[in-house]
This record gives C-alpha cells, structure tokens and sequence, in this order.
C-alpha cells in the first residue's frame, strides 16, 4: 500500500524470498497475496517475451477542469500506478514524482520491473524533464515516498523486494544524481524483511524517520541528514498486521514525529484500528494512540484481482505551521458496509475532536485513499480521496476540499479526474477502479496544490499515473 492491502501475511520467509523477485503486482503485497496478483510479463532486449502489458492512452478530449485547477494529465503511456509527489518548501518551481511503472524500458539488461521513475519540473508542474530510474535494481521495486528539504535536497525511499526492503536514497543536485540505497532489514537483521515504508523529514532535512511493517510496526530515524540511521525499534506489542498511511515531523521540534497508521487482523477480518504513533524524543521510544475504530471493511469482488483487504482503513497525516495536527481517514459502523471519510484534528496527538465526515453523505458509495496535505498558513489543510458517487463500483473520481479555519468548514468537493477519455478505463462518469491504494497530494509555498493519483481498468490494471496542479 500505499500498498496493496491484500496483505494477508505468511510468515514463511521461502515464499517471501521467491516472492520478491517476481515482481507481482502490489504496494507492498505479503507473500500470501502473491497468487492473487497479476505478474506483469515484459519483453528483454533480445526479443524473449517475459512480460507485457501497456496502458494505450488515446489522445484527451477536451474537458472542463474545476475552477483554479489544470485539467488531468497522464504521466506516460506506461502501466503506472501508486505514485508520490511533493515540492520544493522554498522554491516553488520545484515539484518532484515517483511512480511504479509496470511496462516499458528497463534500467539495465537484469534489471526488473517493476519500477521506480522520478521526474522532476521547474516550472511548478507546467512541464516535466525526462522520467529517470533512481536505481537499476535486480529486484521488483514499489511503494514510492520523496520529500523535499529547505536545502533543495531530495530525499527518497521505496521497497527494493521485500529483502533488503525498504531502501534510502538522497539527491543534493534535484535528482540528476543519487546516493547509495541504504536498507535497514536482510539477513541476520530484525527485522529480517520490509514492507511499505512511509517518509517524514523535518524541514531542514536533518531529522529523518522511515516508518515500515514487518507485520509489526517498525520505524528507522537518522538524525544526521539521512547519513545514518539507527537500528529498526518495533511500536506495538500485540499480534496485529499494522499498515502505516503518513507521517510529519513537528515545525518545532525535529524530535517529535507522528505517523498515522491502521491496523488489522491477520486475514483482515473483523475490526480494524485508526491509529496514530508519535515519539517526542528522536524516535526512541514510541506511544501510540487509537483514534477510531471501523468493522470489517467491504470486499471487492467485481474488480478482478481485488480481495479483502483493499478496502481496509487508511489514514494520512498532516501538520500545520502552528503544530496542529489533522488526520483524514475511512471508517465503517456495520461490517461490510462502505466506509466513509472523516477527519480529526489534535495539537499533541494524544486528545483528538470529533470526527468530521466529509465525504459524499449517501451511505452507499465507497470512499478510500485519502491524502492530505497542510497548506502554508494555520489552519489550512487539504484533503484529498477517491469514491465511486457517480456509479456504484463503476465510476471513481478523485476529489478534494479545503478548510482554512482547522475544519470548522471545508469547502464543496472539487472534482480532480475532469477527463472523460485519454485511456480504456475512462468515461464521462469517472474511471473504472482506484489503481493501486494509496497517491499523495502536496502544496507548495504559493499554496497551489499538486496531486498525483492512480487510475485504471480493474485492481489488476493496466492503468496509470495521473496529475493535476490547482488552488
């Protein structure tokens, strides 16, 4: 996830090793779920069919975006899916993105797919630069996380397999050139595999803390600019498979981090946990608190590939200039039902509001895969989702409102997805299904937002990575 949330787990390490290899289909897909996801053949150099499958984008037809918003564009034509974004804090002209691609080139002969693509603008997004490997990598790679210092310096993380896993990497020249990886889990380790890893940096960049699961919940903190880290420190003490959504590294303090989290049961029946993990001291030690609780989330077996597990509770985490906190996430009452999307505020992550419910009012339509993002003022926060109003499992958008006053209010829902064509999934209505579980929004310093979303033909693909900029 911000990975595949078929992540129904088995803990034996031979399935994971010849899983992670294979590159299948999945934000962070557990080895259990590896017969339910789509290997993705491609062709190598020589011709030999290994794998292919390409999204085939027609050209767009004209559409009417919201108002202050560009109309959406698509990444490439490629199979790309749960991508990230974020901008320069200082320099507005300076947007960054990471996605998953499935098909196309590959970094080197032996090199897999998937993989993870960087491109970078600067000119606010108006254009991009070529799209570029962060690494050749032998192994399957997915789950992309970037976040921009106030020194312009780029910092990146995504799993490279399952083993080593979560995988570090720095740029100080706007991604033309890139650390090392450094991964905190392999052989011998404890850890010895990761999944899904979630990046916070304070602003300065000096404070950096990556948050994975291991069915656990564990995170990593460097304190010296990503140059080294400290040794994974697990956060719970139960039996639970725990998924983390966000992160943010106070304003104030570089100490204090928070990151939002859910967790499940081990086949992802039954409750699941909305909660949030904060540390006031570097990432020593780790308190966490439950915020909410949602019953068994709805299955999804009109999407081929799709099982239980996707629909589960995610939550995203910001914070404003002024250390308030806001979380937006999807919860249900009766077991099965859709979930709906709510949003909680706190100023010490310990006491949290009440919830808000934000999305669409019908208790039919599904919600998922929220983002938000704090704008440059107090109080100003953006969330953003996906939910399928315009035709019951048929017909998703993605959507976004704004609150300036802490979510006393939030403005009407904006409609993101504004195009009816550009590729097979797409229809006035919407687009098919959510392509893979997770996408990320940024504002920058002139508070224009920049969002980057998955969308595609089923939980299986093809489909692809779309954007658009607006305020």
């Amino acid at each position: 996830m911000k990975t595949v949330r078929t992540r129904r787990w088995l803990f034996v390490f031979a399935i994971l090793a010849a899983v992670s290899y294979l590159g299948v289909r999945g934000p962070g897909i557990s080895p259990a779920s590896a017969a339910d996801a789509k290997i993705r053949p491609k062709k190598t150099a020589t011709g030999q069919t290994l794998v292919e499958q390409t999204v085939v984008q027609a050209a767009p037809s004209p559409a009417a975006p919201a108002s202050g918003w560009d109309s959406e564009r698509a990444m490439s034509g490629q199979d790309d899916w749960e991508p990230a974004n974020a901008v320069d804090p200082i320099n507005p002209n300076f947007v960054y993105q990471l996605t998953t691609r499935y098909s196309g080139p590959t970094a080197c002969k032996n090199c897999k797919l998937p993989a993870i693509i960087f491109r970078a603008s600067s000119d606010g997004g108006a254009s991009w630069g070529a799209d570029k490997f962060i690494e050749a990598s032998i192994k399957a790679q997915n789950d992309p996380e970037i976040e921009v210092a106030a020194s312009g310096h780029v910092y990146a993380v995504w799993l490279d397999a399952f083993v080593p896993g979560a995988s570090f990497s720095k740029s100080m020249d706007r991604g033309v050139t890139w650390s090392t990886p450094k991964s905190f889990t392999g052989k011998g380790t404890k850890p010895s595999y990761s999944d899904k890893p979630i990046l916070a940096i304070s602003r300065d960049g000096q404070h950096v803390y990556i948050a994975f699961n291991a069915g656990d919940s564990w995170v990593v903190a460097s304190h010296d600019f990503g140059n080294s880290f400290s040794a994974p420190v697990k956060t719970n003490s139960d039996s639970r498979q725990w998924f983390h959504n966000g992160g943010a590294v106070s304003a104030a303090n570089g100490n204090v981090v928070y990151f939002g989290a859910a967790d499940f049961s081990g086949t992802y029946a039954g409750d699941a946990g909305v909660d949030v993990i904060m540390s006031t001291n570097g990432g020593m030690t780790w308190t966490t608190t439950r915020v909410d609780t949602s019953r068994q989330m709805p299955d999804c077996p009109w999407a081929p590939g799709c099982t239980l597990g996707f629909f589960g509770t995610s939550i995203a985490l910001a914070i404003d200039p002024n250390g308030t906190l806001m979380i937006a996430y999807h919860v249900n009452a009766t077991a099965g039902a859709p979930e709906q999307m709510y949003i909680r505020t706190s100023t010490n992550g310990v006491n949290w509001s009440a919830r808000t419910q934000i999305s669409d009012p019908s208790p039919s339509v599904n919600n998922g895969f929220p983002a938000i993002a704090a704008g440059p003022t107090a109080g100003d926060f953006r969330v953003a989702w996906q939910d399928d109003r315009n035709g019951s499992t048929t017909a998703w958008n993605t959507w976004y409102r704004r609150t300036i006053n802490g979510g006393g209010s939030f403005s009407a829902a904006v409609r993101l997805s504004d195009l009816g064509s550009g590729a097979p999934y797409k229809t006035s209505a919407g687009y098919a299904f959510p392509y893979g579980d997770y996408f990320e929004m940024a504002v920058d310093s002139n508070g224009r937002n920049h969002v980057v979303w998955g969308e595609g033909t089923s939980y299986s693909g093809p489909g692809g990575t779309w954007y658009t900029r607006g305020q």
